[in-house]
């Protein structure tokens, strides 16, 4: 056995004695700053069930037409969607939708400013980009703890959850598009007098746009990877089909639960990239013309 140089148990019940001093003085005003994330939920997910199932396909089979301008991606769309229906999981897959359509829309809010201060600051770069590895590489499970034990179990917990592990690729992103930016184009940029306010609106976020998007990719498909782990402290949706499965040994179950998960991936994966794609050939043909 390795040697006890040093004691761990005082350390581990220092960490442990902190959260629970935390959870007492502080989980109030905790809940209340979620309970906007708890609003957006509910709303999105009960605004995503009582929507008809046939407007939600048609919908969705309309923008990959739009993204693509070929049959093959809406009818990949169409035949998933009505496979989620067919096998009654249509309301745990709208549940999953809308914990991943919030978790996405606070990881933007939050991980697009900070990826523009890392663009612009080389301090805060340093101290942010170590900040990122920790968040991509401990293991998920493990933010599942202190939120669990502030929020108890339930939606908010799950959704912080979610966007703490699903946040990282966009920060990284937008900090990588911002600082690809060809200098020659800052530099004509400041020459014409502009603010830095209006070249990081006007030059810079227009052109670093392709890679934001591939980001925002990058977190959708994060956030859906969650469901599951998610499910196990109360967010429901398709990832708690599966952990039933997996507790009933319901094979069937888990099966087509997972399966419903694989096609919200390959639907809001394929669309996104559709879009990123054709947003790139557009900025491409402008600077041709120009």
């Amino acid at each position: 056995m390795f040697p006890d140089i040093l004691d761990t148990v005082p350390l581990r019940r220092a960490v442990d004695d902190g959260l629970e001093w935390v959870v007492m003085h502080w989980g109030g005003g905790f809940e209340a700053a979620a309970y906007p994330l708890l609003m957006l939920l509910n709303i999105l997910e009960r605004l995503l069930i009582a929507t008809p199932w046939w407007a939600i396909i048609l919908l969705l089979t309309g923008l990959a037409w739009l993204a693509t301008r070929t049959w093959r991606l809406p009818a990949v769309v169409l035949v998933g969607l009505v496979f989620i229906g067919l096998m009654d999981l249509w309301r745990d897959a709208m549940a999953t939708t809308a914990l991943m359509i919030s978790a996405t829309l606070a990881a933007i809010v939050i991980s697009i400013p900070l990826g523009v201060w890392m663009a612009r600051s080389l301090r805060v770069r340093h101290v942010v980009v170590p900040l990122l590895d920790l968040m991509q590489t401990l293991p998920s499970f493990v933010y599942l703890i202190p939120t669990v034990m502030i929020f108890g179990p339930g939606k908010i917990p799950a959704l912080i959850a979610t966007i703490v592990y699903a946040a990282p690729p966009l920060v990284r992103l937008t900090d990588l598009g911002l600082r690809g930016i060809d200098p020659a184009v800052m530099e004509a940029s400041r020459a014409f007098g502009t603010t830095p306010a209006q070249r990081l609106l006007g030059v810079q976020i227009p052109l670093a746009l392709p890679t934001i998007l591939a980001g925002v990719n990058q977190t959708t498909m994060m956030a859906l990877s969650m469901v599951v782990v998610a499910s196990m402290i109360g967010a429901g949706g398709l990832g708690y089909q599966v952990l039933q499965g997996i507790g009933r040994l319901e094979v069937s179950r888990g099966l087509f639960a997972g399966l419903g998960i694989v096609v919200l991936a390959i639907v809001f994966d394929r669309i996104t990239q559709a879009f990123g794609k054709r947003l790139q050939a557009r900025i491409g043909l402008a600077e041709m013309r120009i």
